[in-house]
């Protein structure tokens, strides 16, 4: 038995893309199989339990709970995604009214998914987030107006936190206003991160981070919203499809063909102790999840499987993914084991 190494730069971004590829495809797969408004609610519940977990906690940690409302919004969005890798710019007018801009490629609605993205779910977005930042801080006079959305055909999502002089409604803390335009914005004068303090590999596993907090969050909405059998099969399918298509590149980024090697990185980078015996990965931890115990059900990770499963299908059709032990079932560890397929035996 030997113990996977430390993760590297590779191994974050390779898990780091796969995650994103993967939210896209549950998102893609919603829409296609649920529909439009089904997906809308889920995109919106994502989103709200991203902003309780992150948003007045990220406020501090940036040092921008003294700013104005409207201007710490509007950078709290700049400088958290850009760590993401999420195209973000913004510039405050006033001190009671910031503009965000969020220019192509739209980071969650990956590559040529844009196009099939209705205003409905884009929107939803808004809703579970950005309109609820004023709640979270308790301005009820704080919100959002959007400009213009990609799907709409303006380039890119943009729009201005304001702080109005009286109370907003419900109905009004999320508004459009196409009409209005976001003013120029100097590229030059924004903040830039150091190279120092934030090299290529510190770069990544921030990258990594946000991908997994997507990932980490969607499995428990999807099951509120359609309950964790329903869940299971929106998860199970579109990492199976997600895993096969990104394989090739996921086996190029890591440097390796090797099925248990890839398996055995991407667990690693997922923050866990991995060991490897033959073709048998131990995985001691679920680093994703921790935290999420009271709510876990084992359809989280029988869906999730599937994108481990659809890597492997490509790399080796010859091999299975078979999960023995499980710590979301009272074991001390889960057991993957990659089995060659044999003929059936008579029944």
């Amino acid at each position: 038995m030997r113990t996977v190494p430390e993760s590297h730069e590779k191994d974050n971004s390779a898990l780091s893309d796969l995650f994103h590829r993967y939210l896209t495809g549950v998102l893609l797969t919603l829409l296609s199989e649920k529909g439009e408004d089904c997906a809308a609610e889920v995109v919106q519940a994502l989103c709200r339990r991203q902003h309780h977990e992150k948003f007045i906690p990220g406020l501090h940690k940036l040092e921008l709970a003294q700013e104005p409302h409207a201007v710490a919004c509007a950078k709290y969005h700049y400088l958290s995604n850009h760590l993401g890798g999420v195209s973000v710019a913004f510039v405050a007018e006033s001190e009671k009214k910031a503009w965000v801009r969020y220019l192509p490629p739209r980071w969650i609605f990956d590559g040529t998914a844009l196009a099939s993205i209705p205003t409905k779910v884009a929107r939803a977005m808004l809703h579970g987030w950005h309109g609820h930042n004023g709640v979270s801080l308790e301005n009820r006079r704080l919100g959002f107006v959007c400009t213009g959305q990609t799907m709409d055909g303006f380039p890119g999502l943009e729009g201005y936190y304001i702080e109005e002089d009286y109370e907003l409604d419900p109905d009004q803390r999320v508004r459009f206003r196409f009409g209005e335009q976001c003013p120029p914005i100097d590229y030059e004068l924004l903040p830039q991160l150091s190279a120092e303090e934030w090299p290529s590999e510190r770069i990544a596993k921030a990258s990594r981070k946000y991908s997994m907090e997507y990932v980490r969050n969607l499995l428990p909405v999807l099951s509120e919203v359609l309950g964790p059998l329903q869940a299971q099969g929106i998860l199970y399918r579109a990492g199976r499809r997600i895993g096969m298509q990104f394989s090739v590149e996921t086996q190029k980024t890591l440097g390796t063909s090797d099925p248990v090697s890839m398996l055995a990185r991407l667990f690693r980078a997922q923050g866990d102790r991995i060991t490897i015996a033959g073709a048998q990965i131990q995985q001691h931890g679920w680093q994703l999840m921790a935290g999420l115990e009271k709510e876990c059900v084992p359809e989280w990770m029988d869906g999730l499987a599937g994108l481990w499963e659809g890597l492997i299908a490509v790399v080796d059709s010859r091999r299975r993914l078979v999960l023995g032990e499980r710590m979301d079932l009272g074991d001390s560890s889960f057991a993957w084991d990659l089995r060659y397929v044999a003929e059936p035996k008579p029944f």
